[in-house]
């Protein structure tokens, strides 16, 4: 019960029992934990809560006769969040017991510009990417940093496959270079060096017993299409439908899932309004909404040309890449900032390409603060009725790219608002809070808008910076709780996710930020020549998750899972929190203005 303590007096209270000091007879009313307590003594410890298993779906194409319809919910993102909002911060972290399908998916990821290197080598040299350029320009990127050599993995093969074993993983997500295959971006001069490195690495793979997730474009657009307009050109569609044909021709037959575009939001926004990605533009006016218009449509092409002549003979899977933070709503009774998110960050992609067009919500908000601005129409294009019936329904699954939870409001004034809580624990990069309770309201949220696709997290991890400590508890801690998150989702929401993707495979060029920021599951030594690679602490634990398959109860047996002492490693992480909450400011919460609407 509550006592005196000591020279805090009766200030500070540890009882499970309240006791009302004011009253001369001292009543004692029990607290929620009280009962809490007395059921875990009740029970002994922890009761396993049996669950039917969720049937994973295996990987094959799903067919449909006719595209799945709009939502008939008016606010998905409002069901959800009404749903766990009841949740207090113990629910949310309370440990669930249990394992993915047989089937499952288990990944790590890198990207063509963040890891190769060889920036000119074999053919790739007369025509760079965006990034080579935007790189070389002074000021661009901290420490002056390039992807010039980057990992060294166009010369490393080897290392990488070896610690692709080590983690025990089923799949390996890389992208290919544009430029690389297609120096000038064009299907005038295919260079054959650029496709012989990655057929060498899809061997290298496949005879490694790890299935290859291929993405067409991870940012790395051919300058030369660049200079002629690049997103903004309208014929940049049919430049990517050819050289996604190309790609599906001569990798296609050892490749079973394919994703087209990573993360667009980021190219719209990062790229072409604040210019603090590559091309570099700085222009927040329509651009961002023609940038995104002819990715959709170049999506659907590439899309539709697996579909018409390689589907058949390859039985493979096609999707796109969005990336996306669970938004809490920063006024709960205020239904645009349940909307806020939903419509400019996932909604924006995948409403047309999931349910067809634009969401209703979208079109409305961006008229107004078009007219509001004084314009006479929309900034936001229009699709055609026969574009509308072509990119909808183009996917086979749902990619998504997921890190963590941000507060949202939607201003008249100012377009869509982010907010930081405060109190949230930090990382190694600004930007990124963990939060994991976020990603399971993601998922059902998904699940709920979209009609229960098959969803693969294609992204997910935690940064440092600062000094090198391979003893990563802050990641083991991140990918503990998120994956967990993620097993509720499928256990206990009847999610339909069927694989999970840890980002990254190895420190890498963290675009902006250089080498300053590094989430790889291995330490790549730049001091080093060689640029040797040593396995973080969260190797091993990230590979007894896959060997396990999940988080089997300890109750019945000893697993991989549970010789990583999991009590021990919760105990070395009180420290790293406390400190964390001792920097945190609760009263505060500090803005980001995305863009105007």
């Amino acid at each position: 019960m509550d006592g005196f303590e000591g020279n805090k007096g009766y200030s500070e209270r540890f009882g499970l029992h309240q006791v009302d000091f004011v009253d001369g007879n001292r009543p004692r009313t029990p607290k929620q934990s009280a009962y809490f307590f007395a059921q875990i003594i009740e029970q002994n410890g922890f009761v396993s809560r049996k669950q039917d298993h969720f049937e994973g779906v295996k990987i094959s194409p799903p067919r449909r006769s006719t595209p799945l319809p709009p939502s008939e919910v008016p606010s998905a993102s409002k069901v959800v969040w009404e749903k766990f909002t009841p949740q207090k911060k113990f629910d949310r972290q309370m440990y669930h017991y249990g394992n993915f399908s047989q089937n499952f998916l288990w990944g790590v990821s890198s990207s063509a510009y963040q890891i190769e290197g060889g920036w000119n080598a074999d053919g790739k040299g007369p025509s760079l990417s965006i990034w080579d350029k935007f790189t070389h320009t002074p000021g661009n990127i901290l420490q002056h940093d390039t992807g010039d050599i980057a990992c060294n993995s166009y010369n490393k093969m080897e290392d990488d496959i070896a610690a692709l074993k080590k983690v025990k993983v089923s799949h390996y997500r890389f992208s290919v270079s544009w430029p690389r295959i297609l120096p000038d971006g064009t299907t005038e001069y295919i260079n054959q060096a650029g496709l012989n490195y990655y057929k060498k690495l899809l061997d290298s793979l496949i005879a490694a017993n790890i299935q290859p997730q291929v993405t067409l474009y991870h940012w790395d657009l051919p300058q030369a299409l660049q200079d002629v307009g690049g997103w903004e050109n309208e014929t940049i569609i049919e430049r990517f439908r050819d050289y996604a044909d190309i790609l599906f021709e001569n990798l296609g037959p050892k490749v079973q899932l394919w994703i087209t575009f990573n993360e667009p939001f980021i190219i719209a926004i990062l790229g072409h309004v604040q210019g603090t990605h590559a091309p570099g533009i700085d222009r927040p006016d329509t651009l961002p909404y023609i940038v995104s218009h002819n990715i959709i449509k170049a999506h659907a092409e590439a899309w539709h040309v697996y579909n018409d002549k390689y589907r058949a003979s390859q039985n493979g899977m096609v999707s796109i890449t969005v990336n996306a933070d669970w938004a809490e709503p920063r006024n709960p009774y205020k239904q645009e900032d349940y909307d806020a998110a939903r419509s400019f960050y996932l909604g924006w992609y995948a409403h047309p390409i999931f349910n067809g067009d634009y969401s209703p919500l979208m079109k409305r908000s961006v008229l107004e603060q078009s007219l509001a601005g004084g314009l006479t129409k929309s900034r936001l294009p229009e699709f055609t009725p026969e574009e509308i019936k072509r990119i909808n329904g183009t996917y086979d699954y749902f990619g998504l790219n997921h890190y963590c939870t941000k507060s949202w409001t939607n201003s008249c004034y100012r377009g869509v608002v982010l907010l930081r809580d405060r109190t949230w624990l930090e990382s190694g990069s600004h930007w990124l809070t963990m939060t994991p309770f976020g990603l399971r309201r993601l998922l059902k949220f998904i699940k709920h808008e979209f009609g229960n696709p098959p969803i693969i997290i294609t992204e997910n991890g935690v940064s440092e910076n600062g000094p090198v400590d391979l003893n990563d508890v802050h990641r083991k801690y991140f990918y503990e709780k998120y994956i967990n998150q993620v097993l509720k989702a499928y256990l206990l929401d009847d999610v339909n996710v069927i694989g999970y993707t840890a980002w990254s495979l190895l420190d890498n060029l963290e675009w902006a930020v250089g080498y300053t920021e590094r989430f790889g599951l291995f330490y790549v030594n730049r001091s080093d020549p060689d640029l040797s690679r040593t396995p973080k602490a969260s190797v091993s634990f990230y590979s007894s998750i896959i060997s396990c398959n999940g988080f089997p109860d300890p109750a019945s047996g000893t697993h991989e899972l549970t010789k990583q002492k999991l009590c021990e490693k919760r105990t070395s992480l009180y420290g790293l929190f406390a400190r964390t909450a001792l920097m945190s400011h609760p009263q505060e919460r500090s803005p980001t203005f995305l863009f105007p609407l």
